[in-house]
């Protein structure tokens, strides 16, 4: 199968009455390979990503995330909630080594305090607001309150009888918990992160949810769910579950805590018990999601209001347990390969290379070999091009061709000068195409985020009037060059 592009653009968009609406990433690490610190965060920068939810408070990743400007959401394990809840001491000294170790050089924007803790967690719950109370004080001592917010994220399972959105409310057996929580966002100006999962929704209705409706996908107008009680027309299940939610805050005499979705996705692949846990189907939800969030439609209860949304997840984590569906909700998998290409053309605001847009530099077919073996050399010598994947026992030394390999080292010198005009000639051999050649396990450089300059320079590729061809040989370069450029590459990576 060719593999898919993603760019996933996840720009700053429109205003909105209370902020500016944005879409994040969760990175989760159940993985078997998980990638280091470095290259997620190389990834999220290619990818332009902006806003992060961590479930953890890992040394390295937020070491990894200093000075990038990413805003990061860190958390408390479950855990740990206990030790926390329990002494105002522990929770301080936690801040003290998980925040204040790395503010302000990393963008630390809010604390989620455990997860899903009522509905995963339910013998934690006396001590939930007190552990979050107690992290709030501690950074009201720092004098990062204003800077880091506290919150806890919610499973929508809290909610009862979440349509029609008006008619819902808390689950009555965690108001003595939820009434001092929410007094607790209020006085502190934090928000209430909630957890949607339109694809568990749609899963468990026995077919009463329309796919289309669990996907975004337009409705006629009679197709559209009616809250008879407001008569507003709801036209996709994620608007219809944070209106629940704002609800069943109303229904709690609380109308000015805004809701964050810190989890919402689709699964790309299940088994047959799964059948719409597919590519196209996951394509779909989160492509039309991020143009949702991104356009600042808001929900019919609160038009024009940001719903600002973490996708879960960035990548396929396939240690996780349970059916094959909890392992595929990632944009990636471990090789920083996009699991499927977003569809973010016509987003409004939305700032995105489309693949349409996304070029590569390839040899061209029926070039001669002697012609597409000299700028392979050239490439490889004088171009600066870090060829190292292309020795043995590397990603890219199959297929084993001189056509093959000159395409990968075109793709990397086109991508190294930004693809300048000129840059993809190599004296008539070289051709732009937009179809990406990666393969399994060799990923082109264009393809997933080290279209970066590894080297400043303005050296361009021989054109038609050249007569250098730099090496002698296929992979001609002495080890001080090598190793050099080793050292770049990994520099491409910081």
């Amino acid at each position: 199968m060719d593999l898919l592009i993603l760019v996933f653009v996840l720009l700053v968009s429109a205003s909105s009455a209370h902020e500016d609406a944005f879409v994040g990433v969760n990175i989760g690490t159940e993985l078997s390979d998980m990638p280091s610190p470095t290259q997620v965060v190389a990834l999220l920068k290619a990818q332009q990503i902006h806003h992060v939810r961590l479930f953890d408070t890992d040394r390295e990743m937020l070491l990894a995330l200093a000075n990038t400007g990413i805003r990061v959401i860190v958390s408390v394990p479950n855990d740990q909630l206990l030790g926390i809840g329990q002494s105002n001491a522990t929770a301080a000294n936690w801040v003290s080594h998980n925040i204040l170790a790395h503010v302000p050089a990393t963008n630390i924007t809010s604390i989620a305090v455990g997860s899903e803790v009522l509905t995963t967690l339910p013998n934690a719950a006396s001590i939930l607001v007190s552990a979050m109370e107690f992290i709030h004080s501690a950074l009201v001592a720092s004098g990062l309150d204003s800077q880091i917010k506290v919150s806890t994220p919610h499973s929508s399972l809290i909610i009862q009888f979440s349509f029609p959105p008006s008619h819902a409310f808390f689950n009555y057996s965690w108001v003595p918990v939820m009434a001092p929580l929410l007094k607790f966002l209020q006085s502190t100006g934090s928000f209430f992160m909630l957890n949607v999962y339109p694809y568990y929704n749609y899963r468990q209705s026995n077919g009463k949810i329309a796919l289309d409706y669990a996907l975004f996908r337009p409705l006629p107008p009679n197709k559209e769910a009616v809250d008879t009680n407001t008569l507003l027309h709801y036209t996709n299940v994620f608007d219809a579950i944070v209106d629940a939610a704002y609800f069943s805050l109303s229904s709690l005499n609380v109308t000015n805590i805004p809701v964050v979705v810190t989890e919402s996705g689709w699964p790309s692949k299940g088994d047959s018990s799964d059948p719409d846990a597919t590519l196209d189907n996951a394509n779909t939800y989160n492509s039309n999601l991020i143009r949702h969030v991104l356009n600042t439609t808001g929900t019919p209860k609160h038009p024009g209001i940001a719903i600002n949304t973490y996708i879960y997840e960035l990548y396929n984590e396939d240690l996780r347990s349970g059916p094959i569906f909890e392992k595929n909700w990632g944009l990636f998998d471990a090789n920083g390969v996009p699991v499927y290409s977003l569809h973010l053309t016509g987003s409004g605001t939305l700032l995105s290379n489309d693949t349409t847009n996304q070029t590569f530099c390839v040899a061209k077919e029926g070039a001669d070999r002697k012609l597409v073996q000299a700028a392979l050399d050239w490439a490889c010598g004088p171009g600066k091009v870090d060829c190292s994947p292309l020795l043995q026992g590397n990603p890219c030394y199959e297929p084993d061709t001189v056509v093959a390999h000159a395409s990968y080292a075109f793709d990397a010198y086109y991508h190294r000068m930004a693809m300048a005009e000129g840059t993809c000639n190599f004296n008539g051999v070289a051709t732009i195409t937009t179809k990406d050649p990666s393969h399994r396990p060799c990923i082109f450089p264009g393809s997933h985020g080290r279209n970066v300059n590894f080297i400043n320079g303005t050296l361009l590729a021989p054109s038609s009037n050249s007569t250098t061809s730099g090496c002698h040989s296929e992979y001609f370069y002495s080890n001080i060059f090598m190793s050099s450029l080793i050292v770049l590459w990994g520099a491409a990576f910081l």
